[in-house]
């Protein structure tokens, strides 16, 4: 059985959703990661990120985008229709999709949000569709991460402690 969820869109059904926002005068929050296992740190930045905005865009990398990344053979852990259905049930999470590429900046282009945020493990500078966004006078926000979680190391955990099982 597939994992569905209402907020579980492509780029063609997000779009219009988007444009209707817009009307309402709505400010469009984006941000984009692998999502891999949800943790704590990931619950944080997406609460604080949906709260620049009223409306937060979650742009999740594919399997095959995960993979180029270079985060380990075995990532993604979850697949993304796994990632995808336990991030679309987040409360501060209005919208998910996917990308494809190597960054999300095609994406960012099509959504055109007002905010654009990544974690503060990113300089402003470095964050991949900053330039489309100011250009349009948006704000490019990096925002401080939730001290002691990440994936990389919550995936590390795991493996040590299979090789001592």
């Amino acid at each position: 059985m597939p994992l569905v969820h209402p907020k579980m869109l492509s780029l063609e059904q997000l779009l219009p959703r988007l444009e209707a926002c817009r009307t309402e005068k709505k400010k469009i929050v984006f941000t984009n990661g692998c999502y891999d296992i949800l943790h704590p740190g990931h619950v944080d930045l997406l609460s604080r990120a949906r709260a620049l905005g009223d409306v937060l865009v979650l742009g999740i990398n594919t399997d095959a985008s995960v993979r180029r990344l270079g985060k380990g053979d075995d990532r993604p852990i979850n697949p993304y229709e796994v990632r995808a259905f336990v991030l679309a049930h987040l409360e501060s999470v209005d919208f998910v999709t996917s990308f494809d590429e190597d960054t999300p900046v095609e994406l960012i282009r099509a959504v055109q949000p007002d905010v654009l945020v990544k974690g503060g493990d990113w300089a402003p500078e470095r964050i991949a569709g900053r330039e489309i966004v100011q250009a349009r006078g948006g704000s490019v926000v990096s925002l401080p991460l939730l001290e002691g979680y990440s994936t990389t190391h919550l995936v590390e955990h795991i493996r040590a402690y299979g090789k001592k099982a």
